[in-house]
């Protein structure tokens, strides 16, 4: 799933093909939107909320869509659409004069006005990668819930937004935190927030993610898709295991030397 900072970058690309120019090409391919037509609006900005782009125009409309497991944006120069897929999977195309925009396997896309945006994205926690990211409203949202599992409350956006299972897992490695600890028994809560924004931060430019500082293939990431391969800070197994509910469980990936288990302390005897 394309995670925040990869979402970040697709909205910078096709704001620096689509922004400050009409619309010659505005074709949506899905049934409730296939009749609107707002070729001559300007493109005005191009947002990321967390995993959700905004393609906003001088109409005061938006255009809101989402990539969620499959979906992509991809550029071309001219009229001609991208052939990154085939056309049937083909939701949106947006262009102008000098670029064409095509969304492949484009999700939730909707039409609203500008002002209305927060029925699509107000339940969003702060975004790591926003203008407006707020450290403690994170916290204080990810302690809402003190006996959830920290793995599961980092994946809810409603606490912090842009956090896939890549980065959920690559944090709480460096953390050294095991992703069934209880948010409330997570030490630190306000470092490991820093490091989701850091390590977000230090990706958003480029496609290849890294969390481990290399690029070299098999050594991106700490524990992420490493199951029973040698951690490579100890040596040790990487475990992994599904966690939460069907049908919303992922798979966590840690170390169970780097982040050992801790046992929650249990109600003190009488008398102690």
């Amino acid at each position: 799933m394309p995670e925040g900072d990869t979402v970040w970058l697709t909205a910078h690309r096709l704001g620096q093909a689509l922004r400050d120019r009409p619309l010659t090409v505005f074709d949506l391919r899905v049934p409730a939107l296939a009749t609107r037509d707002r070729t001559g609006d300007v493109v005005t900005e191009v947002v990321s909320r967390g995993k959700h782009i905004l393609i906003r125009l001088d109409s005061a409309l938006t255009l809101h869509g989402h990539l969620r497991m499959d979906g992509s944006w991809h550029l071309s120069s001219g009229a001609r659409p991208s052939r990154a897929h085939p056309e049937h999977m083909i939701r949106a195309l947006l262009g102008n004069d000098d670029w064409t925009a095509t969304g492949f396997r484009i999700h939730d896309l909707a039409l609203v006005a500008t002002p209305d945006e927060s029925r699509l994205v107000g339940h969003l926690g702060p975004d790591l990668l926003g203008p407006d990211w707020d450290a403690e409203r994170a916290v204080q949202n990810l302690l809402a819930a003190p006996d959830r599992s920290i793995g599961e409350a980092l994946l809810d956006q409603r606490n912090l937004a842009g956090i896939g299972n890549m980065y959920r897992a690559e944090i709480l490695f460096i953390e050294r935190i095991h992703p069934w600890t209880a948010v409330g028994d997570v030490a630190d809560l306000a470092s490991l927030t820093r490091t989701a924004r850091r390590l977000l931060l230090m990706n958003r430019s480029h496609p290849e993610q890294s969390t481990t500082g290399y690029t070299q293939r098999g050594r991106e990431h700490w524990v992420y898709l490493r199951q029973n391969q040698p951690c490579l800070r100890c040596g040790a197994k990487i475990d992994a295991a599904d966690q939460g509910k069907p049908p919303h469980q992922r798979i966590s990936f840690w170390c169970p030397l780097c982040q050992p288990a801790q046992p929650r302390p249990g109600p003190k005897a009488d008398g102690d």
